[in-house]
């Protein structure tokens, strides 16, 4: 095996792995290493990242191009591990070879059905740990090589609900309120307040590692505070720090802020935003900076971003439907206001629990006439059309919303023939 220019095909210079490296590296990659043989693994890999190079195998004949490995470290695992390129212009391995199958990545979902649990996140407001150094190995059977993305729940999402859930900005509160003008400032202060009573860490506030704009990072002045508070970190926990950013357009590794300097983030920014759910923005974008584990230093290591309704509100949305639905709700609100009645709209993030089991509907209206005092719920089912997971679910899933509140379903069909307000008039009955 050999270390190859990255981006090349392994046809120009090459450096030859010693042999006991190589057999370390394989040991460890079919499950009979030693710790010595992951230590070694990890070494290779880590120096290979750092040298921008990949990693040639020679289980074909010398003269032909050889199969590539290139090196790569999952965060949210905190594992490295050896990514095969294959394409029609790249050979595969051998049959025979150890790398002919990838390694075990625990890629995490980005993929959330309507059955996905959603529990507030246990511990503190943390997600890297400490001292990352694990190396994946082969799967034991091609039962564990499956790589659906099954639906699950990134902890930097829930992280980011909890903080918005403790902010209030999940919900719209009563005009009659007299809260000032919904704004971007608004919002940021009440994350920036809200972050005053969460710990990332035992006797660790948030709001003393937690920044609004990008210009901490691009300045580096938030690494020069978290270089310092990381003399005093509790022991067990690893220093890190939070952005919450506001976006309207993530790619790949790249959230785009509204200043124009992107920030690039070591892992692909994960989102509700994908092939068959595709969401506009604008994100709010939740970035963890953290150790890099190849000791460079502090850098953004993981991002979630988080469809919003708007710059000036930042209520959640899992889909352009969602947004287009709370949009008829809000001016129902403000109709409702103007004949004598209050309305609160909530955006639940998290299971509410029932004694049929968790439920969570897409909103929660309170809404209170001013004139008698009477007050009446409803929960809200969100139903677009194009949403194939939602029949399965949709009796048992109504029968534990009712346990909330009085349901009232809403389908995109409603809303595009305008008659959602008439709906909702008629299910309050005030």
């Amino acid at each position: 095996m050999w270390l190859i220019d990255r981006d090349t095909d392994g046809g120009g210079p090459r450096i030859a792995l010693p042999a006991p490296l190589r057999e370390a590296l394989v040991r460890w990659y079919i499950g009979q290493g030693s710790p010595g043989d992951e230590e070694a693994g990890i070494t290779l890999v880590q120096n290979a990242r750092i040298g921008a190079k990949w990693i040639a195998c020679d289980c074909l004949a010398a003269d032909d191009p050889p199969p590539i490995l290139t090196p790569a470290f999952l965060s949210e695992a905190e594992t490295y591990y050896l990514r095969r390129l294959t394409s029609a212009k790249r050979p595969d391995h051998r049959a025979d070879c150890p790398f002919f199958r990838d390694q075990v990545t625990h890629r995490i979902s980005e993929v959330r059905s309507r059955e996905t649990p959603a529990a507030p996140p246990e511990g503190f407001f943390e997600v890297l740990r400490p001292a990352p150094s694990k190396l994946a190995q082969q799967p034991e059977s091609d039962a564990s090589d499956d790589r659906t993305r099954h639906a699950s729940v990134p902890r930097l999402a829930r992280l980011l609900w909890r903080l918005l859930d403790v902010a209030g900005t999940t919900r719209a509160f009563p005009l009659s309120d007299g809260a000032e003008e919904p704004s971007i400032k608004r919002e940021f202060d009440a994350l920036v307040k809200a972050s005053s009573r969460i710990e990332i860490a035992p006797g660790v506030e948030l709001s003393r590692a937690f920044w609004t704009h990008a210009d901490a990072l691009h300045s580096r002045r938030a690494y020069a505070v978290l270089r310092r508070l990381s003399g005093d970190w509790p022991p067990g926990h690893a220093p890190q720090a939070f952005f919450a950013l506001f976006s309207h357009q993530i790619t790949g590794h790249v959230i785009e802020t509204a200043d124009n300097r992107p920030v690039r983030v070591a892992n692909r920014v994960q989102s509700p935003s994908v092939r068959g759910n595709l969401v506009r923005g604008p994100f709010l974008v939740i970035v963890v900076a953290g150790q890099y584990p190849e000791a460079r230093g502090y850098a953004p290591l993981r991002a979630y971003a988080q469809p919003i309704y708007s710059g000036q509100r930042f209520i959640p949305v899992e889909s352009e439907f969602e947004r287009s639905l709370l949009r008829e709700l809000l001016s129902i609100q403000r109709n409702l206001h103007r004949h004598g009645i209050d309305a609160a709209i909530e955006k639940p993030v998290f299971d509410i629990l029932t004694p049929l089991g968790p439920a969570r509907p897409d909103f929660l209206i309170e809404a209170r006439s001013r004139i008698t005092g009477e007050i009446k719920r409803l929960a809200i089912d969100a139903i677009d059309h194009g949403d194939d997971e939602h029949d399965g679910s949709s009796t048992s899933g109504h029968s534990r919303m009712r346990e909330i509140a009085p349901l009232l379903c809403l389908s995109s069909g409603d809303l595009e023939l305008g008659r959602v307000a008439r709906k909702v008039a008629a299910a309050l009955d005030l």
